[in-house]
């Protein structure tokens, strides 16, 4: 395996981009990063490989043999001697190298692609190394990552060619069944074949700060529709904008951030208890009686902590998950992975704000379709993974506009219950704040459903049910009554399982202390639910929800 650097035989590396010159043993110590703007030139495979995984840890794998020139084509010279050249000029036999490794301790197979070989294009070998890593990755039950850097199918080979995006997809296809994890590097270029294959398919994605990745490039796109594209199209930072990327970091952050979601997906699992004190209250009638309205102006709050703010106290290591792979990334919705006091949990929850330009941001924690889309992403995740899943409800409703009734706002809603019901991991969802409708609901089919106590829950907000009821905005303290939103009322009714408690005032009174409150209140729920039979599991949840509306209260079991 060739580790030594190119540019290691010279003194001195002129940046491509702001031309400045830099020691090389500087460039190589940075990375190929230029010092002065940033840019980031090629790694080698090797040199990737060196970088991402622990010092001494790689091992080889072996790929079998592809065919070379299926259609011995020539175009103004033979395709097997432009073969044959790149071979001899990278050291490599083809465009991919497949390692098993480690990245701070733990176990990966790693796959990483090499532009050098025929601008890293897709070809039988490249197809056979991506698939057998996946192969190697199933067989030792460990993660795959693959680094990509691609101008798309090799077009000398033909349908060949075009096949591998297929094989390898299929491969990927055992790895979801196995639920095993699949983590893309995306760095630069990642196009055609490559892009609309493997590339996309890891439950997630991250790109390298500068990466340009889509299936037609650039020039072709602006050759066709004859228009010029705008400024950043199709970069790291415009895929992350529109909900393709996880995350985009510089080159030096990769090998942390990897680090980070491997040790959130790993974690403790057998035996774990939590071992904490559950401070839910299921006695309704050691609640105090409230106005409701006085409950919805506490709950409405902006003091209050919200969803980054209890998941950054509940989970260490947090890697946030971003988009709903579709074109948008919705900041109503917050999803991602982190370690419950060492259990693996995937924390999902709608996202206000504390100040006006956080609110605007995150559009008053009132989701679009891609919200609730990013949502069900995560939840599949957490179900191939066999984690459970922690949802903290904070919404007006769902966000009511043009864009988001043309995009599937109640489609999106619908699919979401759908899949909660039947989800085969544990459920605790906490309304923490505002729980507003269907789009508070599209995040509450759970086995356990809890709610602070100075929270609401309704199918309608007070002023809604006023201006229609009553047809008078001001009748919404009568409303909130009438409703029975607040946390003792809708435990009376069994539409919650318990109520967690806040400091006095209120959890915007001492936000630290109530983030603590909702972690012993998860963590019980979790000690509870965890080791069960996912039949069973499914089971009592529909069974839960199939009893809420019938005169005699009970259900068959199904």
């Amino acid at each position: 395996m060739l580790l030594r650097s190119p540019v290691e035989t010279v003194p001195w590396v002129r940046c491509e981009q702001c031309r400045t010159l830099t020691y090389a043993k500087r460039f190589v110590r940075e990375l190929r990063v230029c010092p002065e703007c940033g840019r980031h030139s090629r790694l080698t495979a090797a040199e990737r490989i060196a970088q991402l995984l622990d010092e001494e840890s790689a091992r080889p794998v072996a790929v079998s043999r592809a065919v070379r020139d299926p259609l011995r084509f020539v175009d103004d010279r033979p395709y097997r001697e432009r073969h044959q050249e790149a071979v001899a000029r990278t050291g490599m036999e083809c465009g991919v190298l497949v390692v098993r490794g480690r990245i701070e301790g733990h176990p990966v197979v790693l796959a990483v692609m090499d532009f050098r070989f025929m601008g890293g294009s897709l070809g039988a070998a490249e197809g056979e190394a991506v698939t057998t890593a996946a192969e190697t990755a199933l067989a030792d039950r460990v993660p795959l990552v693959v680094v990509t850097a691609s101008g798309g199918a090799r077009m000398q080979e033909g349908a060949v060619s075009l096949m591998q995006m297929a094989k390898t997809s299929n491969a990927y296809a055992a790895l979801d069944r196995a639920g095993l994890l699949t983590v893309t590097v995306i760095t630069d270029p990642t196009y055609g074949g490559v892009a609309a294959s493997f590339a996309t398919l890891g439950d997630v994605v991250l790109a390298e700060r500068g990466a340009r990745m889509g299936f037609a490039g650039r020039r072709v796109i602006e050759q066709t529709i004859r228009e010029e594209l705008p400024e950043g199209f199709q970069t790291a930072e415009h895929l992350l904008a529109r909900g393709l990327v996880d995350d985009v970091q510089p080159r030096v952050e990769l090998r942390p951030a990897l680090r980070r979601l491997l040790a959130a997906t790993g974690g403790v699992r057998a035996g774990w208890d939590g071992g904490r004190t559950d401070p839910v209250e299921r006695d309704v009638t050691r609640l105090a009686e409230r106005p409701a309205w006085d409950v919805v102006q506490t709950a409405r709050d902006v003091g209050r902590p919200t969803t980054t703010d209890h998941l950054g106290h509940l989970l260490d290591g947090f890697c946030e998950l971003r988009g709903d792979r579709s074109g948008a990334d919705c900041r109503a919705v917050v999803a991602g992975i982190g370690l419950l006091d060492g259990l693996p949990v995937m924390g999902i929850g709608h996202q206000k704000g504390h100040t006006t330009r956080d609110l605007v941001a995150h559009q008053f924690g009132m989701p679009s379709p891609a919200g609730f889309r990013k949502a069900a992403r995560a939840m599949r995740l957490a179900e191939k993974l066999g984690i459970p899943v922690v949802t903290l409800v904070d919404t007006p409703g769902a966000y009511p506009g043009v864009e988001a009734e043309e995009n599937g706002q109640a489609v999106a809603i619908a699919e979401n219950l759908r899949l909660m019901g039947g989800l085969r991991t544990p459920i605790v969802a906490v309304v923490t704040g505002e729980g507003g409708s269907g789009g508070a609901l599209a995040l509450a089919v759970a086995d356990v459903v809890l709610m602070s106590a100075n929270a609401v829950y309704s199918v309608i907000s007070p002023e809604g049910c006023a201006s229609i009821l009553w047809r008078d905005a001001a009748a919404a303290p009568r409303a909130a009554q009438s409703l029975a939103i607040d946390a003792r009322s809708l435990l009376a009714q069994g539409v919650v399982d318990g109520v967690v408690p806040e400091p006095p005032g209120g959890s915007q009174q001492d936000p630290v202390a109530a983030s603590e409150l909702l972690h012993d209140a998860v963590t019980a729920a979790l000690a509870g639910l965890l080791g069960r039979d996912a039949d069973d599991l499914v089971r009592q949840r529909v069974r839960r929800f199939r009893g809420f509306g019938r005169a005699d209260g009970e259900v068959t079991a199904s």
